[in-house]
């Protein structure tokens, strides 16, 4: 009995009055029959204490319980280290090390050595050291600081409360963990889902919103059978019931998937069943969509992507569209381009489980005030001296088989030319001159047609 009291006297840091103060922990040893103590007292009245053989504790009035092979406590500093083997546990973590060092002043736990962290949402974190500090009055939420690259993997909970049987796996060189569900993250920042990868010199994530934000040189590259990789200044990343909802960069917004691929201050893509559903683009240096045959210009493009294969795009405001002519008829330096205040491009659907294939484009369409210029073969020169189109109207709509122009329809306030160059024969006859700047009366019979 003498050595037991001795043994708690020494761990008591607070006087039983003071122990309704929540700010501090009353430590309470019990420790276990083959505990070996070594108490010395300081000139202060207060002791040091020095144990072995298995330690066991916990703070008085609370839910929570250390253990360890040996121990040192210092009390007149208020510190406690904890050597071989320590387990801290409470209601809302738990902490396994080969050392820690128990700062009773600010309840402060420092954990060194294989640290492992497992919190009350099951999510888990794995490295060489930590920093725990405990929830108190003064403190409300607890806080996790691990530095020196730790991995993290972080539960996904629906609106429901259900698990997502896959966690989040998240490795930083530097990660803060404040309660359960905001996390801070810098220096080679790498966020792994079942859906995607991103990446960025730091992040922040946010489980109570299923949010997350990467900054400083962010990307995040889509998994599964049709990838894409989307980069900007800052990402954003929204998910609901455990799946990704919606993913922004902004600025110097860049896109790159297999059908398509955006450039512009600001990229919102949209999400279901883990594939890009939709795609907008826009900010004041404009919206640009590149494909490696043609490209579309527009303060402002919406592109639709059902399965994330394309099927529409709608370019708003000045918009521009250019193409390479078919290069099978016609060699020239210049592309064919159409514009408008509005251009719509639609595509050819793929089929189900075609992963390899580009939609084709089947249509374009460009409205109000609108202008065309398309090359054609002409029956009366090489390949390299194409004839031209260039027409103007309300509306122009171009027509495409196998991803090239057959068929140029203007409706209202129609107006245009057709250039032909000169043949061979003709200029044998007559003084060398360009060739003729008005259009014949017909087009010829290859070729996109016009309709008016």
């Amino acid at each position: 009995m003498l050595k037991r009291a001795l043994l708690a006297a020494a761990f008591i840091a607070v006087p039983v009055g003071a122990q309704d103060l929540p700010r501090n922990c009353n430590l309470v040893f019990t420790n276990t029959p083959a505990t070996r103590l070594n108490l010395i007292k300081l000139p202060s009245g207060k002791y040091n204490t020095y144990s072995g053989g298995g330690v066991v504790g916990h703070c008085s009035g609370q839910n929570n319980q250390v253990t360890a092979d040996s121990a040192e406590y210092y009390e007149e500093q208020g510190l406690l280290y904890l050597i071989g083997n320590v387990h801290y546990t409470e209601p809302r973590a738990k902490v396994d090390a080969r050392r820690m060092t128990y700062f009773q002043s600010d309840d402060h736990l420092h954990a060194e050595g294989d640290v492992v962290g497992v919190f009350s949402n099951g999510s888990t974190m794995h490295g060489p050291v930590a920093d725990y500090y405990r929830a108190t009055a003064q403190r409300p939420v607890s806080r996790l600081i691990a530095p020196n690259h730790p991995v993290f993997d972080i539960v996904q909970v629906d609106t429901t409360g259900r698990k997502a049987p896959e966690k989040a796996h998240v490795v930083a060189n530097l990660v803060i963990m404040d309660g359960d569900s905001l996390t801070y993250a810098s220096g080679q920042v790498q966020l792994t889902r079942p859906d995607l990868v991103a990446k960025g010199d730091s992040a922040f994530l946010d489980g109570a919103r299923n949010f997350a934000r990467l900054m400083r040189s962010p990307s995040v590259e889509g998994k599964g059978d049709r990838q894409f990789t989307l980069t900007g200044d800052v990402i954003d990343i929204y998910s609901s019931q455990r799946e990704i909802d919606r993913v922004v960069a902004a600025p110097h917004g860049h896109a790159l998937s297999k059908d398509i691929e955006l450039v512009s201050d600001t990229i919102d893509l949209r999400f279901s069943e883990n594939a890009v559903q939709h795609a907008t683009a826009w900010g004041p240096h404009r919206a640009n969509a590149i494909a490696p045959d043609r490209e579309i210009i527009a303060d402002s493009i919406d592109a639709l992507l059902p399965g994330q294969r394309i099927r529409e795009v709608h370019a708003i405001r000045k918009a521009f569209a250019n193409s390479v002519p078919d290069t099978a008829t016609i060699i020239s330096a210049e592309r064919d381009w159409m514009m408008g205040d509005t251009i719509v491009a639609l595509f050819d659907s793929l089929k189900t489980g075609d992963t390899t294939s580009r939609p084709l484009v089947r249509r374009v369409i460009a409205s109000v005030d609108a202008r065309s210029y398309f090359h054609t073969r002409s029956s009366n020169a090489p390949k390299n001296r194409p004839s031209v189109n260039y027409v103007r109207g309300r509306e122009i709509t171009a027509l495409f088989t196998t991803g090239k122009v057959s068929t140029v329809v203007v409706t209202d306030q129609a107006a245009g030319v057709y250039i032909e160059p000169v043949t061979a024969s003709s200029t044998r006859t007559t003084l060398p001159v360009s060739p003729p700047t008005r259009a014949p009366a017909t087009p010829p019979a290859v070729g996109p047609r016009i309709k008016h």
